[in-house]
């Protein structure tokens, strides 16, 4: 009897061992459209389940030996099953596409009650930014036909937001912050977005009211997601303004998966067009990479790698400037000597380790580097004419100038180099309490070291007289005594300066799912701190901190017709960076205060159906009342802060946003919005901030000829009103107050797909590609006269100043090819 009792619990101890083993089957769960799905719901025949994150990423146990039977399945979706036979300690990859039940554009459209809505966030489609390419390609372009943002220069990839400034807008790649050069000046020298369009898989973008979790910005985060590769392919991208292309690739036993661009781009047949004539080089080239290296089911490890090297080089000849009013045109002529010779060259790197200690838990550690080099190197020498034009049509010298009211010169000169390189160690976490509460938390630190030599001046000359800056304290007496006094440059800034920053940063927030009676609710709260330390050669050292309490709700009630209440805000902190502690003398003032902005929100979404069709209205209320304001200047894409937080601000407007099937299978959307900013400095009176865009209007269409599918078309309109333009050196911003014309652009892409992605070809030169495109664009269409900013020239007989606008790009054709292999 005491065998048999050994053999039989023998037996069952082999048996539970046996059971015991298992296999992992692992993957990402796409749509049609190749877009991950979050939430879909796993489930294994023996009875194991789970369900995809926000990344369409899942793993899932199951026994050994036996038949498994695995059901993939979502609300919307067809669904998909499988069959699996594994061995011990076999690990398998399966990446299921599910086919969409009808016909629609994205969840997003569908269901207001998904995390991007509860938490206030727009997505926008890696496809749709991969294909509207625009004249300065990447998300960027996609950003400006939002409500409440605004990018006034199609050359550059800055943008502001509700009355921000572009140094306002926090941008994270796969939770990793990303930096952007520092000294540039004009949209002219600017290279290309750090975000890489062939890499995305999610883009998600907030205005404001965002989570604890962003860090300490005051305007908008625009949050990437690079993807992992789920098969091998080859995307490429050439077009007259430059090319890109993209591989990426999966090991065979799932364990590496890597994703690599290059990018170049060289802007010459726009900037050949602009109205300043002369040589110019402007080449831009990039190179970046995210890895993902899984050493198990608990520990993976992934590697961020970006290399970016930016030249321009500008040689001006000439240029000739019309302005004024039809009845009395005037025109602006200036003849250039001299050069320009522009390096920006960045490197980044970042190591992610996440850690998932189990389905709840999951811990991660962020280490990055960004190091950047620049030089900004120009002699320029310009001599100018200011006068009537001749507009008697019939005459030779039609459009000449007849009558000169100013003559003179000036003489610009730099010789700015900066060298910064910035180090992050962060600790972030998550916690999933149950089903429907999380916890996250993160603690980071962050050293930059700064030095930066600044050598500018500026000469000019009018009508024979060098021109004194107003704060000479000389007296000229001429011509009634000999002038003794020094020859003095108009604007002179020489500093040379080495700063270091240190940071420490954390944030807490709780986040919870739950219903009150029939309604759905959704609600976050969260603080951040921020204890920064400035120092440096010279400087005397000073620490400040800061708090950042912030919260979100959303309730969807229970109604026949689909919508979504939600409102946000709280206090939002900026700490300054080096650009805002050092003034427009130079000097870095290391007692800067963290500008301070109380922000609130008020949103609805609304999702209805026109023409059995989806659609959604998104609706935002905001106001920003901001103190220990930082007052600056724009001279096209360059701030200069005043670095003495003398002012107070506020900001408030109303954004609204329709998008859905105007066509069938295609997103389109239009925007609208409204926006007054405006600051008080020194208690002097409100006047307009230099980002008050008052209107805004904006629209993607996207269409297709219906007997033809594949031959497609983009319009990119976008309308804003005019900004303040500025004033001149040493002027009181209070006396000028004159507003920049309104900006209006069209950009017009006409695509003739000759390979249908969702088609498959099994013979002849067909079968080589995925996709295969020809595209021909114009960008600019009707060919508007935008201006960035004003040039202010002196009137010798009248002591005025007379704006001249600095006008943006004109027409420009294009033709695009692209292939995914």
């Amino acid at each position: 009897m005491k065998r048999l009792h050994f053999i039989t619990s023998l037996s069952l101890l082999f048996s539970v061992l046996s059971f015991s083993q298992s296999s992992i089957i692992r993957g990402v769960i796409l749509d049609e459209s190749n877009q991950p799905i979050e939430n879909v719901n796993i489930k294994s025949s023996t009875g194991e389940g789970t369900a995809s994150n926000s990344n369409g990423f899942y793993e899932l146990k199951i026994p050994i030996g036996v038949e498994v039977i695995i059901e993939f399945t979502h609300v919307g979706h067809k669904r998909v099953e499988a069959k699996f036979n594994l061995k011990n300690g076999q690990e398998l990859e399966f990446n299921p596409v599910m086919k969409i039940e009808v016909e629609q554009i994205a969840t997003v459209v569908i269901n207001t009650n998904t995390r991007q809505s509860v938490d206030g966030v727009t997505s926008i489609s890696p496809e749709t930014i991969r294909t509207i390419k625009g004249a300065q390609p990447g998300v960027e372009n996609i950003l400006k036909t939002l409500p409440g943002v605004n990018i006034s220069n199609e050359l550059s990839t800055q943008y502001s937001v509700r009355g921000g400034n572009f140094d306002e807008n926090l941008v994270y790649v796969n939770e990793i912050e990303v930096y952007r050069p520092f000294l540039i000046r004009s949209g002219n020298q600017e290279g290309l977005s750090f975000v890489n369009t062939d890499l995305v898989q999610n883009v998600d973008f907030s205005a404001g009211g965002f989570q604890a979790k962003y860090g300490d910005k005051l305007s908008s985060v625009l949050d990437i997601t690079y993807r992992n590769p789920v098969a091998f392919g080859i995307r490429t991208d050439l077009s007259l303004l430059g090319g890109s292309i993209a591989a990426e690739a999966v090991s065979k036993d799932g364990k590496f998966s890597g994703i690599a661009g290059v990018r170049y781009r060289d802007n010459s047949l726009i900037l050949n067009n602009l109205e300043t004539e002369g040589n110019v080089e402007p080449v831009f080239a990039d190179a970046q990479t995210y890895l993902t290296y899984r050493f198990s089911d608990k520990f993976h490890l992934n590697f961020l790698g970006n290399i970016s090297l930016n030249k321009y080089n500008f040689e001006p000849e000439n240029r000739q400037t019309n302005f004024g009013t039809l009845q009395e045109p005037v025109a602006l002529l200036v003849f250039y000597e001299g050069q320009e010779e522009d390096q920006y060259q960045t490197y980044f790197g970042a190591l992610k380790a996440n850690y998932f200690v189990n389905e709840d838990l999951t811990l991660k550690f962020i280490a990055s580097a960004y190091q950047t080099t620049e030089q900004e190197y120009f002699d320029i020498f310009a001599q100018y004419r200011l006068g009537e034009v001749n507009t008697n049509i019939g005459d030779e010298d039609l459009g000449e100038v007849e009558f000169s009211e100013g003559i003179g010169s000036q003489l610009t000169h730099a010789r700015n180099d900066l060298d910064a390189l910035i180090v992050n160690a962060e600790h972030r976490g998550d916690y999933k309490i149950d089903d429907e509460s999380t916890v996250e938390w993160s603690v980071k630190y962050t050293h930059e070291d700064i030095r930066d030599r600044l050598v500018e001046y500026e000469i000019i000359d009018s009508a024979g007289f060098s021109i004194r800056p107003p704060n000479f304290s000389e007296p000229n007496l001429q011509p009634y005594e000999a002038f003794s006094g020094p020859i003095t440059a108009f604007e002179n800034i020489r500093a040379l300066n080495k700063v270091q920053i240190d940071r420490l940063q954390a944030f807490a927030q709780y986040s919870k799912r739950t219903s009150w009676g029939n309604s759905d609710v959704f609600y976050n709260v969260g603080v951040r701190a921020h204890n920064w330390t400035v120092s440096g050669e010279g400087i005397e050292s000073s620490t400040q901190t800061v708090f950042s309490p912030r919260a979100q709700f959303a309730i969807k009630p229970d109604w026949d017709k689909d919508m979504l209440f939600r409102v946000a805000g709280g206090l939002y902190y900026q700490p300054p960076f080096y650009r805002e502690l050092r003034d427009s003398s130079g000097v870095v003032r290391p007692n800067v205060k963290a500008q301070k902005s109380f922000h609130i929100v008020l949103g609805n979404e609304y999702s209805f159906e026109i023409w059995d069709r989806p659609f959604k209205l998104v609706t935002e209320a905001y106001y920003k009342g901001l103190t220990d304001v930082n007052p600056y200047t724009l001279e096209n894409v360059r701030i200069r802060y005043r670095a003495n937080n003398n002012a107070t601000a506020y900001a408030y407007g109303l954004d609204m946003r329709l998008n859905g099937e105007f066509v069938p299978g295609t997103e389109s959307w239009f925007s609208f919005g409204y926006l007054k900013t405006e600051e008080n400095i020194d208690n002097r009176g409100f006047i307009a901030r230099p980002t008050d865009q008052r209107l805004k209007f904006g629209a993607l269409f996207q269409d297709y000829v219906p007997n033809m599918p594949n031959l497609k078309m983009y319009l990119n309109l976008v309308y804003n009103t005019g900004v303040p333009g500025g004033s001149p050196s040493y002027a009181d911003p209070y006396d000028f107050q004159i507003r920049l014309r309104d900006y209006r652009r069209a950009d017009l892409g006409i695509s003739l797909e000759l390979i249908n992605p969702s088609k498959t070809y099994n013979s002849g030169w067909k079968k080589k590609f995925k996709e295969l495109s020809l595209g021909f664009e114009i960008y600019n269409m009707f060919n508007n006269q935008n201006s960035i900013t004003n040039t202010w020239v002196r009137d010798v007989y009248t002591k005025r100043q007379f704006a001249i606008p600095n006008f943006l790009t004109p027409r420009v054709f294009n033709l695009r090819l692209s292939a995914k292999f």
